[in-house]
């Protein structure tokens, strides 16, 4: 995990300062409750007045690092200062060797003779019980290797396309169809494409089938071309190739210990965002911009800036060390970052190892 340069002015904190911001976001983190100066100063170790320890408060809220939810009130971390603490103070915590095991045999039980959108899912659920937040996988579909095309028809004008890939997952979808085509012309259409796709991963198939252009217009008639276009891009979902599978499990867990109906709002435009898969490539994006886990905090996610969430997230890489997927955990700000780090990353290296 990177950590940015530090802005000079948090750097020049001395000792006290930074021992009572500590306190403040590690009571945050554990309860979510704002804490006051009365109680501070009986945490510390070293014997400071209350009048003190609101001095230091008032200049860590000076800096933009904590703030008041109401008059009166403790503070609580801004998430300015979530991000100071994690990028400053946070040390990481490892798993045990009976979590990696643990880990490690639910993977490989899922992937045992299963497919890997089960397997993808049993990883979700595992960060989501591990997390207590809600796991989350972004799988690319386009990079597993195709194994046939055929297409059923349903009506005059509508057909199912139906595509095995070559680990066994297999998807169907409903595609209109030009007026007047034939079951003789469905097959053959699935004929002309099962023979160039086999083998190829669903970019590489629409690349070779723009090839052999001219091709199929000599080998097939105008309707079954358009079959064959529609054969692919029914799945591709734009001309690049977006990832498209995105797994949740967990979503529950973030309704506990939420009583504030601001804090429901902000759960209700999450699920929206989870909802609305337009915009998950995103999060493949984030991932393959760093090395390793990466970790958003609020606002600084734009994928889920309306509901302050934060999201802990780590590319997994299939046998070439392409990104092909990001996992990780989604939840409020006081999410355990210090667990959760290490947890999605020996994950993600798991499932990186598991695909090659």
């Amino acid at each position: 995990m990177t950590k940015p340069v530090l802005d000079q002015n948090l750097q020049s904190l001395d000792a006290r300062s930074r021992d009572i911001f500590r306190r403040i976001v590690d009571s945050y983190l554990l309860d979510g409750e704002p804490v006051g100066s009365r109680n501070l100063s009986r945490m510390l170790p070293s014997s400071l007045s209350p009048a003190t320890v609101r001095n230091v408060m008032s200049d860590l809220e000076h800096l933009g690092l904590v703030y008041a939810p109401h008059i009166s009130a403790g503070r609580l971390p801004t998430q300015k200062g979530l991000r100071f603490f994690v990028d400053a103070f946070m040390e990481l915590g490892d798993l045990s060797d009976e979590e990696r095991r643990s880990i490690e045999a639910q993977l490989k039980a899922s992937g045992s003779g299963a497919t890997l959108e089960h397997m993808l899912t049993e990883a979700s659920q595992m960060l989501s019980g591990m997390s207590r937040g809600a796991g989350l996988v972004l799988a690319a579909k386009n990079e597993v290797p195709l194994k046939h095309i055929e297409f059923i028809q349903l009506e005059p004008e509508r057909a199912l396309a139906v595509m095995v890939t070559q680990n066994g997952d297999v998807e169907n979808r409903v595609v209109d169809l030009p007026a007047g085509v034939t079951n003789s012309q469905l097959h053959e259409a699935s004929n002309f494409l099962n023979a160039h796709i086999r083998g190829r991963t669903l970019a590489e198939a629409r690349a070779e089938i723009a090839r052999l252009k001219e091709e199929t217009r000599a080998a097939l008639d105008t309707l079954s071309q358009d079959l064959v276009e529609k054969g692919l891009a029914v799945w591709a979902g734009s001309e690049s190739g977006l990832p498209s599978r995105l797994i949740v499990r967990g979503r529950a867990n973030l309704l506990e210990n939420v009583t504030a109906q601001a804090d429901l709002e902000l759960l209700r435009h999450l699920f929206e965002d989870l909802e609305t898969k337009e915009g998950m490539v995103q999060l493949l994006d984030l991932a393959e911009a760093g090395s390793g886990v990466r970790i958003f905090i609020g606002s600084e996610n734009k994928l889920f800036s309306l509901s302050g969430s934060s999201l802990v997230v780590a590319p997994y890489r299939d046998k070439d060390a392409r990104v092909v997927g990001a996992l990780g955990v989604i939840g409020p700000t006081r999410l355990n970052y210090a667990r959760i780090v290490p947890m999605v990353d020996y994950t993600a290296q798991l499932i990186s190892r598991m695909l090659r």
